[in-house]
C-alpha cells in the first residue's frame, strides 16, 4: 500500500481555511470545478454502453484532474491522497483500507465527476458511511464510464441502503457491477434491495454477502428475484438464511431467466431448503454455477437435489463442499448426471466426502458418457499414499514416456487417436479412444488431460499440449 503523505505543494505556502457555507452538494461540485476552470458537458443521449475507449478529443477531460481533486481536498479539509493522484487517469483504481472517510470520499467523487478514465474504483473498508454514499451517488449520476464499483466494509448500514437503492431504481448510470458485502445490512435493507432490483435492469453482478439477512431477508430477496431481469451474477453468501429464508429464495429463482451464478455458501437451508433448491433446478435453465457449501445439506437433502439435476439442462457446477453427506449421497449425485443426457454439467465439489474403490469404478462409467464431468472428492478409503500417487501421476508425462519410446512426438502420438488425422476431436472419441490406447491411463487422468486439452466448444485441440 502507498504511503498516503501530504503533498507539499498543498500545505507549505498557508494553512488550508475553512470553506464558505454551500446550500448542496450540486454548487460544491460546480465550484470545485470552476476553481480549476474544468468544463465538460454530458453526452447527450449516451447510454450505459459507452465506449471507453478515449479519443484524443476526449482526453481534455483529464487535463487538470490532479488540480481538481486537491482543490476539492482543501474545501473539504482532507489530505489528498498521493496513491489517486499518480493512478486517476489508469482504468483501475484501488483505494482499499485507504480510511477516507465521508469527506475524502466527497474529495473523490468531485474528481470523478468528469473522469474518462476509471472505469473500476475499490473503496472498500473506507468507513465512508451514508454521507459517503450520498457523494459516490452524486457523482454516478454524472460519470458514464465507470462500471464496477467496491463500497464493501463501509458500515453503510438502513441509510446506505435507502440511498443506494434510491440510485438504482433510476436506471440511469453505466454501473454493472456492485460488491456491498460486510456493510451491516439486515431485513429493513433486503426490502430496499428488493424495490431497487425490482426495477434495475442495468447490474449484472450483486455482491450482498457477509452481511445480515435473515429468513425475512430472504423473503425480500426472492420476491426480487422473482422480477428482476437484469442480474446475472449474486452472492449472498455468510448471511443467515434457514429454511423459511431459503425456500423464500427458490421460489424466487422459480421465476428467474437471467441469474446464471449464484452463491448460496455458509448459510443454513438444511434439508428443506435443498429439497426447494432441487425444484428449481428441475426447472430452471438459467442457472450456470450454485454454490451451497457449508448449509447443513445432509444425503436426505442430496437425493433431492440429485432428483433435479436429472432435469437440467444447464447447470456446469455444483458446490457442495463442508454439508453432511456420506459416499452414499456422492453416488446419488453422480448417477443423476448418468441418468441425464443432456446434462452440462462440469464440476461437483464434495471435497470433504472420502469414497471407496467401487464410487471411482461409478464415477467412471459416468465420465465415459459425461467426460467433461470432473468431481473433487476427498480421498479413496483403503489407497496407500502411493497408490493414491500413481493414481494422480501426471498424464501428459505418462504420453511423453510413450512418445519417446517409440521414437514420435507427444502430437504425433495425439493425431494417431484420430482416424482422419486432425488435431482436433470431440472429447466423446477423446474419452473412447484414450481408454482403448497403449498408454497405461486410468480414467482420472483421462479426466485430468481432458481439463487441459479441451475447449469450451466440446472438442480436444491437441495443439494445448504443446509447451
Amino acid at each position: 500500500m502507498d504511503n498516503d503523505e501530504p503533498l507539499e505543494p498543498e500545505i507549505k505556502d498557508e494553512p488550508e481555511t475553512e470553506p464558505a457555507a454551500r446550500n448542496s452538494d450540486e454548487t460544491f461540485y460546480c465550484e470545485a470545478e470552476a476553481s480549476v476552470a474544468i468544463e465538460k458537458e454530458k453526452p447527450g443521449g449516451e447510454s450505459s454502453e459507452t465506449d471507453l475507449e478515449i479519443e484524443d478529443t476526449e482526453k481534455l477531460f483529464t487535463t487538470g484532474q490532479r488540480e481538481l481533486y486537491l482543490e476539492a481536498c482543501k474545501l473539504v479539509g482532507v489530505v489528498p491522497v498521493s496513491y489517486f493522484i499518480r493512478n486517476m487517469e489508469e482504468s483501475y483504481v484501488n483505494l482499499n483500507h485507504h480510511g477516507l472517510g465521508p469527506s475524502g470520499t466527497k474529495a473523490i467523487a468531485i474528481a470523478l465527476v468528469s473522469n474518462t478514465s476509471v472505469v473500476t474504483l475499490e473503496l472498500a473498508d473506507n468507513c465512508i458511511m451514508e454521507e459517503g454514499t450520498l457523494s459516490l451517488v452524486q457523482m454516478l449520476q454524472e460519470n458514464y464510464y465507470l462500471q464496477d464499483l467496491n463500497i464493501s466494509n463501509n458500515d453503510l448500514g438502513l441509510k446506505g441502503a435507502s440511498t443506494i437503492s434510491e440510485f438504482l431504481q433510476r436506471n440511469t448510470s453505466s454501473l454493472l457491477n456492485l460488491q456491498l458485502s460486510g456493510n451491516n445490512f439486515k431485513d429493513e435493507s433486503a426490502e430496499l434491495f428488493c424495490q431497487a432490483f425490482s426495477a434495475n435492469y442495468r447490474i449484472k453482478t450483486l455482491d450482498l454477502s457477509h452481511n445480515e439477512f435473515s429468513d425475512k431477508g430472504g423473503e425480500h430477496l426472492g420476491q426480487m428475484l422473482a422480477l428482476n431481469i437484469g442480474l446475472q451474477s449474486l452472492d449472498l453468501s455468510w448471511n443467515q438464511f434457514h429454511t423459511q429464508g431459503a425456500v423464500a429464495l427458490c421460489n424466487g429463482l422459480r421465476a428467474n431467466v437471467t441469474l446464471q451464478k449464484l452463491d448460496l455458501s455458509m448459510n443454513g437451508f438444511g434439508n428443506e431448503g435443498a429439497t426447494a433448491l432441487g425444484e428449481v433446478l428441475r426447472l430452471n435453465n438459467s442457472l450456470v454455477h450454485i454454490d451451497v457449501s457449508s448449509n447443513d445439506i445432509s444425503n436426505e437433502g442430496v437425493l433431492k437435489i440429485s432428483k433435479g439435476l436429472e432435469f437440467n439442462e444447464s447447470l456446469k457446477v455444483l458446490k457442495l463442499f463442508l454439508n453432511p453427506v456420506s459416499m452414499d449421497g456422492a453416488t446419488l449425485l453422480i448417477l443423476s448426471i448418468k441418468r441425464n443426457p443432456k446434462s452440462k454439467m462440469e464440476e461437483i465439489d464434495i471435497s470433504n466426502v472420502l469414497v471407496s474403490e467401487q464410487f471411482v469404478k461409478i464415477l467412471d462409467g459416468v465420465c465415459a458418457i459425461h467426460p467433461q464431468l470432473d468431481v473433487t472428492y476427498k480421498a479413496v478409503q483403503g489407497f496407500s499414499a502411493k497408490k493414491e500417487l500413481l493414481l494422480r501421476t501426471n498424464p501428459m508425462k505418462l504420453i511423453q514416456s510413450y512418445a519417446d519410446q517409440h521414437q514420435i512426438t507427444v502430437i504425433d502420438f495425439f493425431k494417431s487417436l484420430n482416424p482422419n488425422g486432425r488435431m482436433m476431436m470431440s472429447v466423446g472419441d477423446f474419452w473412447k479412444a484414450m481408454i482403448q490406447d497403449k498408454v497405461p491411463m486410468n480414467p482420472y487422468q483421462v479426466r485430468e488431460l481432458i481439463k487441459k486439452l479441451a475447449e469450451k466448444t466440446g472438442m480436444v485441440n491437441f495443439r494445448c499440449s504443446l509447451p
